[in-house]
């Protein structure tokens, strides 16, 4: 083959994977909007009075304050389909898929954090290190000016999407570090880099789990999941097999109790908060997420806020009686070590 040709070659499929790239994260970008919808409806769904919830600031309400940057104007037209034949068929223009393209063309800067998003998924896989410079030189570029606008709704989406946060660790420098929101250092059987989507769907069942009074029926779980564009029997881009993720993976790895509600017949099954969610985050934790999907700060939930306040004191006290507990022990074995020399004397 003559080498121009060759060369044409490549360059159409490095097109067709750079297209194929941005598909997929914008994909990502829309099912972080979609948490916004989600778990709005799930406010109105859970019973509560009106004045408990703020009016909630989605991608989809007109009156979404100018700060919600993140899933607002970027990727609310995108679509959120998960099944890889509705990825094909929504690039072959769908509606859904042709206004997609249009918000990109409105904010150039949207391509930006499609390729930010995907800049910061490879260094957290990698274990390599994010540092302001990298950023700024091997994706954003002339956009320089931009750069806290791109990074703030890059970091949204991984927190929203993947359960990740996005912390400045290095002020001088301007390195950053992406932290799960789960406190890892419990158990050592759940590694990062190979479950952090399975962390973004965790955070949103113990989200609806929470809003549930502690105990969520499984139609009501899904529900929720259904109106991100993830279902039980449908493959997702990010999740992989929904269904095997929430009821198997979680529940094996501890973090969700799923089990048949009492009394019911036909079977009837439901989601509780297993003890490594207990180990590992807090209510106080997945309010703050929550609020964060609303736009808002988790006092604008006064329930769920006194509920979760309830839980931090009660976990301090746990923590305070264990310490008081090793400092009796660490006292008593010195007494014995104590009396042991003075005896041999």
């Amino acid at each position: 083959m003559p080498r121009g040709q060759k060369s044409k070659l490549r360059a159409r499929e490095k097109r067709r994977q750079a297209r194929s790239e941005a598909q997929d994260l914008e994909r990502a970008q829309a099912t972080a909007a979609a948490a916004g919808e989600s778990f709005s409806t799930a406010c109105a769904l859970s019973g509560g009075h009106p004045e408990n919830f703020p009016a909630a600031a989605t991608a989809s309400s007109p009156q979404a304050p100018k700060g919600a940057s993140g899933s607002t104007s970027a990727s609310v037209a995108v679509s959120c389909t998960d099944s890889d034949e509705g990825a094909k068929s929504e690039d072959e223009g769908s509606p859904n898929s042709s206004s997609g393209t249009e918000v990109s063309r409105r904010d150039p800067l949207n391509k930006k954090v499609v390729l930010l998003v995907q800049f910061l998924l490879q260094k957290y896989q990698n274990k390599e290190p994010i540092t302001k410079a990298d950023m700024l030189k091997l994706v954003i570029k002339k956009y320089r000016c931009h750069f806290n606008e791109i990074l703030k709704r890059a970091s949204e989406h991984m927190e929203l999407a993947f359960g990740v946060d996005l912390k400045e660790v290095d002020p001088i420098r301007h390195c950053y570090a992406l932290v799960s929101k789960l406190d890892l250092t419990f158990d050592g059987t759940m590694h990062e880099e190979e479950n952090m989507p399975k962390t973004g769907l965790l955070m949103i069942v113990l989200g609806v789990i929470f809003m549930k009074d502690n105990c969520a029926a499984e139609e009501e779980v899904w529900e929720v999941l259904n109106m991100m564009g993830v279902y039980a029997n449908r493959k997702h881009f990010i999740y992989g097999d929904p269904r095997k993720v929430i009821t198997e993976d979680l529940v094996q790895l501890r973090y969700l109790e799923y089990r048949q509600a009492p009394d019911s017949f036909p079977p009837r099954y439901e989601f509780l908060w297993g003890p490594r969610a207990h180990a590992e985050t807090s209510k106080m934790r997945v309010l703050e997420f929550l609020a964060k999907v609303h736009d808002t700060v988790p006092t604008a939930f006064p329930a769920w806020y006194e509920e979760a306040l309830k839980d931090e004191e009660e976990r301090a006290r746990t923590r305070a009686a264990a310490r008081a507990q090793t400092a009796a022990l660490v006292r008593a074995r010195a007494r014995a070590l104590a009396g042991g020399v003075s005896h041999t004397k």
